[in-house]
């Protein structure tokens, strides 16, 4: 880890918010929408769990219960559009069960973060990025989601080394921000926004509003 890796994320949030506003999200209606997204973004891109949202919806089925009653086989076609739909499918399923046999979002809104995130890493398919994806934006708890974006760009700012473990990674930004759901939020956002637009895997360094604390600005290499 780099020095004073553990400061600045407030400022970056700062000014990333300067440079793009509000991002509003995660984009659901309902918290258990935000879940299947968390599950169906997992190696795709969001356009792609988007349509197959859309085909749950057409379909009735966005509710742990009606989406159980689904045969294995239906519910893998109608995910098909997000990639490796079966895998998914029964990733989906075992979150579901987990959800109805806890006696669903109300029983598990009680819990205590740290508890809730444990219980969720037990679901088949659910890893540390997924838990908190859904810990965030489906329940409001402050956690800080890692992603490949995050490690990207914080390790181009000099804030990391490159190699922390995700624990590690998470702790680092949580105990600098604080508990403040609403500012874990928008920094996971506006930093998954920044990379789409400029901290690219080729990185387009033109126009970055990061380039004046970035020491790798204008380089043009590949992260």
């Amino acid at each position: 880890m780099t020095a004073g890796a553990a400061s600045g994320f407030r400022a970056l949030l700062q000014e990333l918010q300067r440079a793009y506003g509000p991002r509003h999200w995660w984009p659901a209606e309902t918290p258990f929408e935000v879940m299947v997204g968390a599950v169906l973004t997992q190696n795709t891109a969001w356009q792609n769990v988007e349509r197959a949202i859309d085909n749950l919806k057409r379909r009735g089925t966005l509710a742990p219960e009606t989406l159980l009653a689904l045969p294995q086989s239906e519910l893998a076609e109608l995910i098909r559009p997000s990639g490796y739909f079966n895998v998914k499918a029964r990733r989906l399923r075992h979150l579901c069960s987990f959800l109805v046999d806890a006696g669903g979002e109300t029983a598990l809104r009680q819990r205590p973060t740290e508890e809730l995130r444990e219980a969720l890493l037990d679901v088949h398919g659910i890893g540390p990025e997924t838990a908190d994806d859904i810990l965030l934006y489906a329940f409001g708890r402050p956690v800080f989601v890692v992603d490949a974006y995050t490690r990207r760009l914080f390790r181009r700012l000099g804030r990391i080394a490159g190699n922390e473990g995700y624990e590690q990674l998470r702790r680092l930004v949580e105990q600098e921000i604080g508990a403040d759901a609403a500012a874990l939020n928008e920094l996971h956002a506006l930093i998954v926004h920044h990379a789409k637009a400029h901290c690219r895997v080729r990185p387009e360094c033109a126009g970055c509003p990061l380039g004046g604390s970035c020491p790798g600005a204008g380089e043009g290499q590949p992260g």
